[in-house]
């Protein structure tokens, strides 16, 4: 390459460097959207300052799928088998304390309105509502004595999500990012698909870097959508662009990026931002390929529920339909994965029109669980089974999770209120052992059996960053004079259900 390219600088005297030409090659696929970008975000304060990034030793997974049910889906409606419910349905509820409720009114015992029964060779007994993942069973490992800090959706979300709660905390994948780095060059490494209907509690907090680099920050990707990532290429009636313009307007903010570097020494968000913008060209090829799910086998997306017809399901036969969200988004996960996306994080349950699809069911129970138990149901045994198969499972982690769960009365005569007391999680894959059971709740669903030895969400964020191969004590980002962790300054790794 000699100095007369157009990729040297204008002197002619010096080549560019690889970070200049991949700015400006990059910035030219696309080069009005990420200069808008990156133009919103020219003014930054002041940066933190890393202070013990640690390297894997011995991990046992390299990858995270994050299953996110927001709104609080019921454990004792779907995991967590409760026998006394079904024997006390209809009677006054009493568990010997005073109960703290959300809302107002405690209601009679409630049984689960669907039936129970044990699958696989561990016999775990699952609702016939998530039946589909009783072939999966033996590969799980669910947790029935986590307890939460708060019955309000938007702090227990938090919690789930970033360990803390209130906002202001990076997500967990952005841990996973900061901690250990990228599978890939041309993709992101935190995914996080979010339901089409509507964002969870705290919206974009929940994937936010917060003091972490600006460039390990989840990138939104609404799969269904005609425009999957917003701003990726420019926008459809731009024709007045032309690629001199392009060169032109990156050349000036790459001159105005150097000058606003040249009067921060030490911040490193500004690199931080270049680094993002760079992926996001890249991105540019990559992402189209990895989003079309038209190039997987009719069987396979079958497997997951997709539906490819143009029939219109009626709202209030809409199990398919959800069936057919979630499966988008389970195999779009497999897909991302495969091409070296280290954390995906899917959310599920985010409608709040009339009549709502959402886990937050406190007015019934079986119309809101019952289409969303069942379309997740499908889809993530699919993943489970499609991942296992592609030999991915030993090393990638799956996570299902919610904020809290429900409680063993009934609400209204059909719903139920929050339980931030006790709840379940399970686990599959990555280092997981399966067909495993992890502590117990009471009788009736409603607080840990044993009280004096309970699960935190600190536990569950510590075991992930174990088989991911790091110590969750070390690591740490140094701000505002606190070394901040994902755990805060708490957690044990869960040893029984490692593998």
């Amino acid at each position: 390459m000699n100095n007369t390219s157009p990729w040297h600088r204008s002197t002619g005297t010096a080549p560019l460097t690889r970070r200049e030409f991949l700015w400006r090659s990059g910035g030219g696929l696309g080069g009005v959207a990420l200069a808008s970008l990156l133009n919103q975000d020219a003014l930054l304060a002041a940066a933190a300052t890393p202070s013990s990034k640690v390297p894997p030793a011995r991990p046992r997974a390299k990858r995270v799928i994050q299953l996110f049910m927001a709104g609080a889906a019921s454990h004792v409606d779907l995991w967590d088998y409760k026998p006394f419910l079904e024997k006390h349905h209809g009677e006054k509820w009493d568990p010997g304390e005073a109960v703290e409720l959300f809302q107002d009114g405690l209601g009679s015992t409630f049984a689960s309105p669907w039936k129970f029964k044990p699958y696989g060779q561990s016999g775990k007994h699952l609702s016939e509502v998530v039946s589909p993942l009783g072939r999966c069973v033996d590969d799980m490992a669910f947790i029935h004595n986590l307890v939460g800090k708060s019955g309000v959706h938007s702090q227990a979300t938090f919690l789930q999500a970033t360990g803390f709660l209130t906002p202001g905390f990076p997500g967990m994948g952005c841990w996973t990012s900061y901690g250990l780095g990228s599978l890939n060059e041309n993709l992101p490494t935190f995914v996080v698909m979010p339901d089409l209907r509507g964002m969870p509690s705290n919206g974009a907090k929940n994937w936010d870097s917060a003091f972490l680099p600006a460039e390990h920050q989840g990138t939104l990707i609404r799969v269904g959508s005609e425009t999957p990532i917003e701003a990726l290429f420019p926008p459809s009636d731009s024709g007045f662009i032309t690629p001199r313009s392009e060169v032109d307007g990156l050349a000036a903010l790459e001159r105005l990026n150097r000058i606003h570097a040249a009067a921060r020494p030490g911040d490193q968000r500004l690199e931080a931002r270049i680094r993002t913008y760079e992926l996001a060209a890249r991105m540019q090829l990559a992402a189209p390929e990895a989003l079309d799910l038209s190039k997987e086998p009719a069987w396979i997306q079958e497997n997951y529920g997709i539906d490819n017809t143009t029939k219109k399901w009626p709202s209030e036969i809409n199990a398919r339909e959800e069936t057919d969200i979630m499966g988008r988004k389970c195999l779009t996960a497999r897909r991302l994965i495969e091409r070296g996306v280290r954390f995906v994080q899917i959310w599920s349950g985010n409608d709040n029109s009339f009549p709502r699809r959402n886990w937050d069911s406190h007015e019934n129970i079986a119309q809101d669980h019952g289409p969303l138990a069942m379309g997740m149901a499908t889809p993530i045994a699919a993943l489970i089974e499609d991942l296992k198969q592609r030999g991915l499972l030993e090393d990638t982690i799956i996570l299902w999770t919610t904020e809290f769960g429900r409680m063993p009365c009934a609400q209204g005569g059909k719903g139920r209120d929050h339980n931030p007391f006790v709840f379940t999680n399970w686990l599959c894959g990555g280092g997981i052992r399966g067909g495993v059971t992890h502590g117990e709740s009471d009788q009736w669903g409603y607080k840990p059996a044993d009280r004096t030895h309970v699960t935190e969400v600190y536990d569950i964020h510590a075991t992930l960053l174990h088989l991911l191969g790091i110590d969750h004590t070390r690591l740490t980002f140094r701000h505002n004079g606190v070394d901040r962790r994902l755990t805060d300054v708490h957690g044990e790794v869960i040893r029984p259900i490692l593998a």
